[in-house]
């Protein structure tokens, strides 16, 4: 007599082969995309590093006098090391901004496979080459400059590639759940960064990069192998993108004429349409012009809300640690693994974000009113962060949700939501051009908050944060006309509704008589 087979294979069956792709595709590009950031997280924590007040670690063994400067890593040993750092981190992002705009065009046309995994081994290699300026004893500022500028090209092939390959497999059903939970990546890696760059940051900073590097490279491998771009390449079923269509059918089925409920052929025929568009619309792929996705409504007021959202998020991940130095008076590896609750922290925000804004279907209205929430919070971080070791774990950790929670809602949810819009026709092919506009706008703020915080540090770290609590405010008055839009949005949908349930009502009453 043959056994049944085992509790556990009889679970594994229960799930269609659909979702076993799906599943690969989101931890796959989960890692890809980990992996970036990871690469991207130890310049921040070896700042602390490069430049370092030498006489707490006492004469210097050289010539026995007690410099100040002794240790520190030159050209970084000057008075003006701010200004240098704040050159580190625009040199990648202002390259990463420009860069991103090209990509997303290059995105559309190119085969993602090829293309996201040639630009994580491009990463790797430039931030192993950033670290071997240890082993070399390269002392040259534009060596690092070069570097870092080569860095934040390359590393614009990963965002519009990921999302569009996420977008591609899943529809807008749970879109902001699923992407707030898959969009934990980018704290995950901030997280691993910062601790695999703390290990070896006060012996040797050089392997801070180099590991990372070959992470990254690892990971570009395994992406050309597995990545597989669109659902229809394995004979999976594509996503519907627009709920709304399927929605409008369903409240024709239900229509009320003449005192009674029948069901309308032409909504049946307008399903079945919904349905085959989709199917046609995987098969259309063509790409999209940079004005037509500058055209799409929302594109340009979630751009510019995302231009100060990123400014404050990146300020934190390269400024954080060295501002817990500073004013906590913690050493650089103690800042780092501190720096991780705020990354912490967006991790729970973004999820949240994504929960919330699925179940109320208001994107725009979820982001601003956590960003009217993080302004106080920023102001009494400032103040109160640091008077003891929990408040400063609660706070930091209530900032990184609070700030973090709109940035990961716009640059994955709402920009999936908008490269598979409605007036696109079933274009599913506007979604690279689309996130690389939304995200290369934000990466104008992400550039300029780090250089802005390096020139106002100087005045002190009070008009950092008040030049962060301003940025946000003005990211949510930008999202002031959608917000309005989605409200009169709900009035109207819950006016429609008490009218539909007051004549079902009334032909109850008649049918009871």
């Amino acid at each position: 007599m043959r056994a049944i087979p085992a509790p556990g294979i009889r679970f594994l069956r229960s799930f269609p082969r659909d979702s076993w792709y799906r599943g690969l595709i989101l931890l796959l590009t989960f890692l890809c995309y980990t992996s970036y950031h990871l690469s991207r997280k130890p310049i921040s924590i070896v700042k602390s590093e490069l430049h370092y007040n030498c006489s707490s670690r006492g004469a210097n063994p050289h010539n026995g006098s007690n410099s100040t400067t002794w240790c520190d890593w030159k050209p970084f040993d000057q008075d003006n090391y701010k200004e240098l750092f704040g050159a580190l981190d625009n040199a990648f992002l202002v390259a990463y901004a420009i860069g991103m705009y090209i990509s997303g065009i290059f995105g559309e046309r190119l085969p993602l496979r090829y293309y996201l995994s040639g630009g994580m081994l491009l990463s790797g290699l430039f931030t192993c080459l950033f670290g071997l300026g240890y082993y070399w004893e390269i002392h040259y500022l534009w060596y690092f400059v070069i570097i870092q500028v080569c860095n934040g090209l390359v590393q614009t092939t990963g965002w519009p590639s990921v999302v569009t390959c996420v977008g591609n497999w899943f529809g807008k059903g749970k879109r902001g759940f699923i992407m707030g939970i898959w969009n934990s990546h980018t704290s995950v890696g901030n997280i691993l960064g910062s601790l695999i760059a703390g290990v070896w940051v006060s012996q040797a900073w050089g392997l801070s990069f180099i590991v990372p590097g070959i992470i990254i490279a690892f990971m570009g491998v395994v992406c050309f192998l597995f990545l597989i771009e669109y659902p229809e390449d394995v004979e999976c079923s594509p996503p519907l993108h627009h709920a709304s269509s399927e929605e409008k059918g369903l409240e024709a089925e239900h229509s009320i004429g003449d005192g009674s409920l029948s069901v309308s052929s032409h909504s049946k025929e307008n399903i079945i349409d919904a349905v085959e568009s989709t199917k046609d619309s995987t098969e259309e792929r063509e790409a999209i012009s940079f004005l037509d996705a500058l055209k799409i409504p929302g594109v340009v007021e979630f751009s510019f809300c995302l231009l100060f959202a990123k400014l404050v998020s990146y300020t934190f991940l390269y400024w954080l640690p060295l501002y817990i130095v500073n004013v906590a008076h913690f050493s650089a590896k103690k800042a780092g693994d501190m720096s991780t609750l705020f990354d912490a922290g967006g991790i729970v925000g973004g999820i949240l974000a994504g929960l919330i804004s699925d179940y109320t279907g208001g994107r725009a209205t979820t982001c601003c009113v956590m960003l009217i929430l993080a302004a106080p919070m920023l102001f009494l971080y400032n103040y109160i962060g640091q008077n003891g070791f929990a408040t400063s774990v609660v706070m930091l950790i209530i900032c990184g949700g609070l700030v973090n929670g709109p940035y990961a809602l716009i640059t994955t949810a709402v920009s999936a939501d908008l490269g598979t819009h409605e007036c696109l026709q079933g274009n599913a092919k506007a979604l690279s051009t689309v996130t690389a506009i939304i995200d290369g706008t934000g990466s104008v703020g992400a550039a300029l908050g780090p250089l802005l915080a390096g020139l106002i540090s100087h005045s002190g770290w009070d008009n950092v944060f008040y030049m962060l609590i301003t940025a946000d405010i003005l990211a949510c008055l930008l999202l002031s006309r959608v917000v309005y839009k989605e409200i009169r949005g709900w009035c109207g949908c819950y006016t429609r509704k008490r009218g539909c349930c007051m004549r079902l009502t009334h032909l109850v009453t008649l049918d009871t008589k």
